[in-house]
């Protein structure tokens, strides 16, 4: 890499601080690396040099070590020791070779060093190799500050899409389940009736696909808010699963509510932890055939209390188990719904940031568990 950068970098760009007490060797390297199109500041002492690189801000700083005030090494301890002046490399320009002044000079802060009297060839091909390491530096630089402009326009793409659409949404899909609650086949047609169905579901997956990518934009980009009290799950859980009975009765789906008949009292975030629930009922009864049921579990695992959502589903592949809350794979339902992957890369950050965590255990053609564990409140 650094050799095509040394092809097409624009020397011109780059300023170089040539630092000797000599003026003689001042004036050749100026001349030298103004033959080879760099810009060049100079000066003739140590302090000089500390004051020169704070001004001009030089990408490359040739420093002699024999100076009488302060020499080369302390001079580059003091521009290491600032933080504006820290990332500036230095080439040791000495007749000190020892392996004591090596180390010394590499404990110091140097990036290379050229021995006097130096070698025209070696001065340019030692400070290219330091330039396109500046360089490099700098594409690095610029092509994070893109990708972190990019991220952020994506960011705020999605929120102003799901926040725009939701409300309309939430409106076509509350009329679809109120028309699928009073028609009947008979009333309306069996195929029309099938339309109105599928619509309905439909609507339901585009409602939880916006309400998951409102909330999953606002987490990424830290205006998501944890506000954590005190919750007792018998008090939140039976509220969310009465949300899927008529959703899980268009699929003659039965839902068995479990409970341990005694208080489960955890510090969490309601809105973040019925958000978990959600997706992993939204997921059972997708991925459940028809006539079976889903079992929705409250139990304790040691000092942690654990939500497990249970479908005698399709299951779900063991090389697909590890990555499931990462990867954000497109899946379908039973149904043929389809399903964009983001709830349950959600759940896990939803569960993390309430100091708990998720998994999932599964076997193919047997069905799924899906499970949110939270710390008890002590």
């Amino acid at each position: 890499m650094a050799d095509v950068l040394e092809t097409t970098i624009n020397r011109s760009d780059f300023k170089i601080l040539v630092v000797d007490d000599v003026p003689t060797n001042v004036l050749l390297l100026k001349v030298l690396l103004k033959n080879e199109q760099f810009q060049v500041v100079t000066a003739n002492c140590g302090q000089v040099c500390v004051e020169q690189a704070k001004a001009e801000h030089p990408d490359l700083i040739l420093l002699d070590v024999m100076m009488p005030d302060i020499d080369g090494f302390q001079t580059a301890t003091i521009l290491k020791a600032d933080d504006e002046t820290r990332d500036i490399p230095i080439i040791f320009l000495t007749a000190l070779n020892s392996p004591q002044d090596l180390v010394k000079g590499f404990q110091a802060g140097a990036n290379d060093f050229l021995s006097k009297p130096f070698n025209k060839d070696e001065l340019l091909t030692r400070v290219m190799h330091q330039i396109s390491l500046v360089e490099a530096k700098r594409i690095i630089i610029k092509k994070n500050h893109e990708l972190e402009a990019t991220i952020s326009n994506r960011d705020k793409m999605y929120s102003v899409i799901a926040h725009d659409l939701r409300s309309p949404m939430a409106s076509i899909r509350m009329v679809l389940n109120l028309v699928v609650q009073t028609m009947t086949p008979e009333a309306v047609g069996p195929e029309l009736f099938e339309l109105l169905d599928k619509a309905n579901r439909e609507s339901e997956e585009v409602h939880d696909l916006l309400d998951n990518l409102l909330k999953w934009t606002k987490s990424q980009t830290g205006r998501l808010n944890v506000v954590l009290q005190d919750l007792d799950l018998n008090d939140i859980i039976p509220g969310v699963v009465d949300i899927f009975e008529m959703i899980a009765a268009t699929k003659k789906i039965k839902l068995n509510y479990h409970s341990p008949g005694h208080p489960l009292v955890v510090n969490a975030d309601n809105d973040m932890l019925k958000t978990v629930v959600r997706n992993f009922m939204s997921n059972a009864v997708k991925f459940s055939p028809e006539n079976s049921s889903i079992d929705i579990t409250l139990s304790t695992e040691g000092n942690n209390a654990v939500v497990s959502v249970t479908d005698h589903g399709v299951g779900i592949a063991e090389d697909r188990l590890a990555g499931l809350f990462h990867n954000g794979e497109t899946t379908y339902g039973t149904g043929g719904e389809e399903g964009s992957g983001l709830g349950l890369q959600l759940c896990k950050d939803f569960a993390v940031k309430n100091g708990g965590d998720v998994r999932v255990t599964s076997k193919l053609g047997e069905g799924s568990t899906f499970s949110v564990i939270i710390p008890l409140k002590s």
